[in-house]
């Protein structure tokens, strides 16, 4: 027997017998699971209001509640923490019912309300995924209401049923089938803090390097951090200050593992006297009280002044006499005190939304922690607030979208116009491809319910006993079978549950599967027009161009660094360098890289939908957005003024000398080449280009050219330059093979 087990499909994940039992595919478990939630909530709302006080009105918003919520909607965690969600959502769902009900008294209202509010409702995703996932559900409360007649003296019903709806649906989520607990990202983080703390310790003592266990145990670390391997639900996605502080968080553990990986060894012969293994030991130490501060614990207070002291201590040793390599390691280790720095005062911003152990604040790295949670929110909704942004492009195509559905179903008076928007809301997605596919699917699905349907109408006639019956075990096959074999069987299983549903409210015949397939084949052909029409290639364009606009902005970035160490001047910490068009571009490339994951694309490359041109390999988006970071942070450090003891205060505003001129154009020279490679990076990436030739890339330079010449006598500012540049060639080489046919 192979390890599938006997009778088991080779291939059928999760499928087979154990122990002579038959175990069903764990899709299909999951499924089940959260199936039974959505009938118990919707089921017990719509029969409780129904049968028990006579009021259809309560028992169909009781019953959509529970479903747009649980079914249409995709809020992601355990039971427990949707629960919490439903909860939250609980005053704006009062809110979308009774607007929905007040705009119903003229077409040309609803329509505005589709428009404005469906908007509103859709861009709510720059929140984070649980905002997002639950703007499905509120839209379609928002449609159900919109519809004739208009009848604001039910809105007390309409807002009785939808309450006992969603409160049904959180006791459902609480107590049935209780999921175990997700590891929070805080722990996640702390891990990795511990990992750094037994990493720098191996560096710091003999033989001053990382065992293959511990080289194997940082990798696996940073990698657990990437947004990618951590649950949706746990991801550190709003806008305010602790969620912003722990996203920190984790991008500076990343660093410093990274950091920590890649530092020079040191030289032989100078082992016991090298000054950087106390930077080291505080380092660990640092990374110790910062994972114990995560974990809800004091810390010991040194998570942030021992790697400052040790940081200003080792650079105010002379350079001199140096050799090109103690340089050279000396600025390594300055960006490894730089990122245990940025890990704890994230973490202090995390955990409690405000410095800790009266660490001072770097103003640019970390702009967002003087400002209240209104402003960072404004600040993200004016950010996505273009045409360039994914979560603009998709609340105004679905927003278009439901708007001309509505009118269609308004002007041409469709019973149960509602239908047609829920087929639009459910069948719109990001892509033309995507779109279109699943209409197919859905069309097929619902052209088979409807058949089912109207046999059963004609069938059964008036007895609501027979209809009563069957919604609840249709309603569990419906929620079951949907999300594991497709779009096409929720359709045809959803309309047989919505006519059993109508049949129990009104006298219904077998014409209503005709009304039905009616309105899903107009709102399908609303939400296939738009599809076309509103950025039909979803983020699969907009990633390549917002990630090519990262690239040109890292560049000037990167010109201007090296041209201001080079000439000197001011240093300013309250006034930090100039970096909120990188900012701004890296967030776009953040969301566009986002949504560009959820997106099908076809298997081979020049296919429609595949992401990429013809002859080019899946380009490594990662090390885009890792170079904007690195280009980001580093250019913040190189230009902030040299750090001061802790017992000195603050730093002051200085003014810095400008290099030699022999030093001056090395570091120009290397920018200058840095910023060439981005920009025909850049050029390759953006479709609105034309792409360079290999050969041009092929010159450029790789990591190796960043430290082809030292120039004697350079002072340490040259080998931190030398050192940032570096790390950022790797990251482009990493883009520059994944870009280059194979």
């Amino acid at each position: 027997m192979g390890a599938d087990g006997a009778g088991g499909r080779p291939g059928a994940k999760g499928a087979g017998r154990v122990s002579g039992v038959l175990r069903l595919p764990d899709a299909y478990v999951g499924a089940g699971r959260r199936s039974l939630r959505v009938t118990l909530a919707a089921g017990a709302g719509f029969y409780l209001f129904l049968y028990g006080f006579d009021q259809p009105v309560a028992a169909t918003y009781a019953l959509f509640a529970a479903v747009s919520l649980a079914g249409l909607s995709r809020i992601p965690g355990t039971g427990r923490q949707r629960a919490v969600v439903l909860l939250k959502l609980l005053p704006a769902a009062w809110v979308v019912v009774a607007v929905g009900t007040f705009l119903a008294v003229r077409t040309w209202s609803a329509v505005a309300g589709m428009l404005v509010i469906g908007f509103a409702l859709a861009f709510v995703a720059v929140g984070g995924p649980r905002p997002a996932g639950a703007a499905p559900g509120l839209q379609l409360l928002f449609i159900l209401p919109s519809f004739p007649p208009y009848a604001p003296e039910t809105l007390d019903e309409r807002l009785a049923g939808t309450t006992v709806g969603i409160l049904l649906l959180v006791l459902a989520e609480t107590f049935v089938f209780p999921e175990p607990p997700t590891v929070p990202y805080r722990e996640i983080a702390a891990r990795a803090a511990v990992t750094a703390e037994r990493v720098a310790g191996e560096l710091s003592r003999a033989p001053f390097g990382l065992s293959p266990a511990t080289a194997e145990a940082a990798r696996a670390a940073a990698e657990a951090l990437r947004p990618s391997q951590v649950p949706e639900a746990e991801r550190p996605a709003g806008a305010g200050v602790r969620s912003r502080g722990l996203a920190h968080t984790g991008l500076s553990a990343r660093t410093l593992l990274n950091r920590l990986a890649r530092l020079p060894a040191v030289q032989p012969g100078r082992t016991p006297e090298d000054p950087g293994l106390d930077l080291l030991r505080a380092v660990g130490r640092s990374a110790a009280d910062t994972a114990a501060l995560l974990r809800g614990g004091p810390g010991a207070g040194a998570a942030h002044s021992g790697p400052a002291q040790e940081r200003a201590l080792l650079a105010a040793l002379p350079t001199r006499s140096a050799a090109p390599e103690t340089l050279r390691r000396r600025a390594a280790l300055f960006e490894v005190a730089d990122a245990a720095l940025a890990l704890s005062t994230a973490a202090g911003l995390a955990v409690g939304g405000r410095l800790v152990d009266g660490a001072e604040l770097p103003v640019g790295q970390f702009w967002y922690a003087r400002m209240r949670a209104p402003q960072l929110w404004w600040r993200r909704l004016v950010g996505n607030a273009g045409s360039r942004s994914v979560f603009f492009q998709n609340a105004v195509r679905i927003s278009l979208a439901l708007a001309a559905a509505r009118a269609v179903a308004g002007l041409a008076t469709l019973p149960h116009g509602f239908w047609a928007l829920l087929a639009t809301l459910t069948l719109t997605r990001t892509t033309l491809g995507a779109t279109w596919g699943s209409i197919r699917q859905a069309l097929a699905g619902t052209l088979i319910g409807a058949l089912c349907t109207a046999g059963l109408l004609a069938l059964i006639g008036t007895d609501t006993t027979v209809y009563a019956a069957m919604v609840p075990p249709l309603l569990l096959i419906t929620f079951t079978v949907g999300p594991v074999k497709g779009v096409g069987w929720a359709q045809a299983f959803f309309a047989l549950v919505v006519s059993m549903v109508f049949a129990q409210l009104t006298v219904a015949t077998w014409r209503l599967a005709e009304v039905r397939l009616l309105d899903v084949l107009i709102g399908s052909a609303v939400g296939a027009a738009f599809g076309l029409l509103a950025w039909p290639r979803g983020a699969q364009t907009e990633v390549r161009r917002s990630s090519a606009v990262l690239l040109r902005a890292a560049a000037e970035a990167v010109v201007a660094t090296a041209s201001t160490i080079a000439a000197g001047g001011l240093r300013d910490p309250g006034r930090p360098p100039v970096s909120g068009v990188l900012r701004h571009s890296l967030v776009l490339s953040e969301t566009a890289y986002a949504q560009f994951q959820s997106e099908p694309r076809g298997p081979t490359a020049g296919v429609p939908g595949s992401g990429r041109p013809p002859g080019k390999r899946p380009v490594d988006w990662q090390a885009v957005l890792l170079t904007g970071h690195h280009t980001l942070w580093g250019s913040e450090r190189l230009l902030a003024p040299p750090p001061t003891l802790p017992a000195e205060g603050a730093a002051e505003p200085i003014v810095v000398a400008p290099l030699e001129p022999a030093v001056a154009e090395v570091v120009t020279r290397l920018g200058d080449r840095v910023a060439g490679r981005m920009l025909l990076l850049s050029a390759v990436l953006d479709p609105m280009w034309d792409a360079p030739p290999p050969s041009a890339l092929d010159a450029s330079p790789t990591a190796a050219d960043a430290s082809e010449t030292a120039p004697d006598e350079a002072p340490g500012s040259f080998y931190a330059v030398e050192a940032w540049l570096a790390a950022m060639l790797q990251d482009l080489e990493r883009i520059d093979r994944s870009s280059h046919p194979p």
